[in-house]
């Protein structure tokens, strides 16, 4: 079969869905989460052998250490990817609330209604547990979903999309509720993106390639991050020893994901005694360290930043340094090198926080806290289907309500417009 007639044979399927979807009652909905939740572990000695083909691959073409922690799941993840199922189930779906009801004086009452986006096309790399995060999320918000994960992780991503579709044929969901697109042809990419009578909107997860390759081809709306280039700018007014924890763990904790600090920013009254300690915790965590030229004089061994390495998202145990001389020069860097992705300022000074949250323009901005924490399934959300760095529809991460819209509707007694 050619890409194309894979394509449309799929998105032919969902737009039949759509419809359906909708007309399943929400406690049907909350029964099939809690069983998928069931299946994930039930299934895990299953998707764990398949993970292993992908991580062997993985490194037989000798990926980053990163790259392959995103890739690999064990139980433990396992057990998060099925206690995320189950948060979503808990959480009150949006799909059919009515708000902003208002009467006018005419006594129309206009109000709006949340409804489903429709058909959604998540294209994505690495991490398996996106899969089950999306197919939460989609089918608790009544969204039609399909998927086509990145090659990496080709095994690991069908065996749980084989697991949970399988309980929603049990339960009788309705055909086409849930697709997956299983061949590493790249030709399918551009083939969907094609599909604007079918899908309703597109949300790419992956690299920067990624993400304009999708863009540049794509026919649909596209709700997109390009990359996580992340900031924490140590203050003057900064608790060190705050500092240093959270500078340490947004780096080092899990480096190769979007909300991972990629540039430390640090005030030069406080670098020469901050700086050292911070470095001296990298080393024993093999970080590698490269500074602007006020750094190195603080740290000889850190080697010379160059201009693209402010712009670069590493996604690894790799970390750039500059040392600023005021709040308004760490904003401006963040302003000229960042991707409006996550930011952080550590200090104890109240002006100088509201300054950094008005001033900084990205979608997540933390005042004492590791960037590491945007993520869906942190901010409340039960997960979240990804991070949206644009500024219309949605932004930061993207749960139940932002995978929604509205329309209006309007209660009259006859009247008419005169």
């Amino acid at each position: 079969m050619s890409a194309y007639s894979e394509a449309i044979e799929i998105c032919k399927l969902a737009k039949g869905a759509r419809e359906k979807l909708c007309g399943i009652a929400a406690s049907k909905k909350d029964e099939a989460l809690l069983l998928m939740a069931d299946a994930i572990l039930k299934s895990q000695d299953y998707i764990l052998k398949e993970n292993k083909k992908d991580i062997d691959e993985a490194k037989s073409k000798r990926l980053s250490k990163a790259l392959i922690d995103r890739l690999a799941l064990d139980r433990s993840r396992i057990l998060s990817m099925s206690e995320g199922l189950r948060k979503i189930a808990a959480l009150d779906s949006p799909a059919g609330e009515i708000f902003e009801m208002r009467q006018r004086p005419n006594g129309l009452r206009v109000g709006k209604i949340r409804v489903p986006i429709g058909v959604i096309l998540i294209i994505y790399e690495s991490r398996p547990n996106v899969t089950s995060d999306c197919i939460g999320l989609c089918l608790k918000s009544s969204n039609v979903l399909i998927l086509r994960g990145g090659s990496e992780a080709f095994n690991s991503n069908i065996a749980i999309f084989k697991t949970l579709k399988g309980v929603l044929e049990k339960m009788g969901f309705p055909c086409g509720t849930l697709n997956m697109i299983m061949t590493k042809n790249r030709e399918v990419i551009g083939s969907l993106l094609s599909m604007n009578d079918y899908i309703d909107l597109c949300i790419p997860r992956g690299g920067e390639s990624l993400i304009k390759e999708v863009i540049e081809k794509s026919k649909i709306p596209v709700i997109k991050h390009y990359k996580g280039v992340c900031h924490t700018y140590v203050d003057k007014h900064a608790s060190l020893d705050m500092a240093l924890k959270i500078c340490y763990n947004a780096k080092v904790q899990r480096p190769g994901v979007c909300n991972a600090m990629e540039t430390l920013l640090v005030h030069k009254e406080i670098a020469r005694k901050f700086l050292p300690q911070m470095a001296d915790l990298y080393k024993k965590a093999d970080v590698e360290l490269r500074g602007c030229n006020k750094t190195r004089a603080i740290l000889k061994a850190v080697k010379v930043a160059t201009e693209e390495d402010w712009y670069t998202e590493y996604l690894d145990l790799i970390l750039s340094i500059r040392v600023v001389d005021s709040l308004e020069e760490a904003i401006a860097h963040i302003s000229k090198y960042g991707s409006s992705h996550s930011d952080a300022i550590v200090t104890n000074d109240y002006e100088s926080a509201m300054e950094f949250l008005s001033k900084v323009d990205s979608a997540c901005v933390y005042v004492n806290a590791s960037t590491r924490f945007t993520d869906g399934e942190q901010f409340g959300m039960g997960a979240e289907i990804g991070i949206s760095t644009e500024k219309l529809h949605a932004r930061g991460p993207m749960g139940l309500k932002e995978l929604t819209t509205y329309k209006y509707i309007i209660f009259g007694e006859g009247q008419i417009r005169v």
